[in-house]
């Protein structure tokens, strides 16, 4: 992949942006020469990486979204429109955790803050990008799923329940969208040493990092224009 560039006037959006995988990925595509559309719910954590992005000579906007709201995912899109005239990546990386107790001790609010997020937020953000991929005559969306989205997953059960949810949305939607040369893509990672992933008993220097993430989704990004991958796996080397 080395030497490898997106085309020109590429520009991609990445929700989530704020830290941990998200920023590693639009570090990366800004590398790969693709203006950024940063999107998230926190200002100040969306600023430092759109500063990263500046410093080492890219471009990036921040852009203040809560994708559990349609109205704010379609307000972010009518933005993004008017600062870069298309959209052609969209990666859907944003998403909450829930680790610490059984189903059955699970508060309902609980079960629809993470359904809200990491499933019902993927579909309001096809739903505002998607058509304008489908106009330019292509694109790229890539969802940030979780290997908890192949496997069980004991106190874990709601998050499992949003990942895999996602796959399915994600090979579903990739069916209907392929006529219209998009390419939709799922990414599985293993416990990435973020704030998200549950740490305890687990050795971090083992386990996987933002970045390795990261070159993954540059690898979807880059490939021949006549295939995709529809699905990624990501293990660490050594269990941690």
């Amino acid at each position: 992949m080395a030497g490898q560039k997106l085309q020109k006037n590429t520009v991609a959006v990445v929700t989530g942006g704020g830290s941990g995988i998200g920023a590693a990925i639009a570090q990366k595509l800004a590398e790969l020469g693709a203006s950024l559309a940063v999107c998230g719910r926190t200002q100040e954590t969306l600023e430092r990486t759109a500063n990263a992005i500046t410093k080492a000579g890219g471009r990036a906007l921040t852009v203040e979204c809560d994708v559990t709201d349609v109205g704010s995912v379609e307000a972010a899109a009518v933005r993004i429109s008017k600062e870069f005239g298309r959209v052609d990546v969209l990666v859907n990386n944003a998403g909450i955790g829930a680790f610490s107790q059984p189903l059955i001790k699970m508060e309902p609010a609980e079960w629809d803050a993470v359904m809200n997020t990491n499933l019902r937020g993927v579909f309001y953000c096809i739903r505002a990008f998607a058509p304008g991929m489908i106009k330019a005559g292509g694109g790229h969306i890539i969802n940030l799923s979780s290997l908890a989205g192949k496997n069980p997953m004991a106190n874990g059960a709601a998050y499992a329940a949003s990942k895999w949810g996602l796959n399915g949305l994600s090979y579903s939607v990739a069916e209907e969208l392929r006529g219209s040369n998009v390419r939709v893509s799922v990414v599985c990672p293993g416990s990435v040493d973020t704030d998200l992933s549950p740490h305890e008993g687990k050795n971090k220097s083992k386990m996987l990092q933002p970045d390795d993430v990261a070159h993954a989704v540059a690898m979807l990004v880059t490939q021949a224009p006549q295939s995709f991958v529809s699905e990624l796996l990501i293990r660490p080397t050594q269990k941690p």
